[in-house]
């Protein structure tokens, strides 16, 4: 059964999908910038890598999400 997205939801997902991207990039730059100090905190090292999987996994849902299904 194909599930389709109204003009609005695809608006939505696509506008979320902007913002984690962003997100991503942010810590990504955050986490680099916490391993380069010799003193890091590894608990909050290990948090933001946690929370930049999710926002991965999510990122990754809403490009499912956004991609039509093809059938062959």
């Amino acid at each position: 059964m194909a599930f389709e997205l109204s003009a609005e939801s695809t608006a939505e997902y696509e506008s979320e999908l902007a913002r984690l991207r962003e997100e991503h990039r942010d810590l990504d730059d955050a986490i680099e910038a916490l391993a380069g100090v010799m003193a890091g905190d590894r608990l909050q090292l290990q948090r933001l890598k946690k929370r930049k999987l999710g926002i991965r996994d999510r990122i990754s849902f809403l490009e499912d999400q956004l991609t039509p299904d093809i059938i062959a």
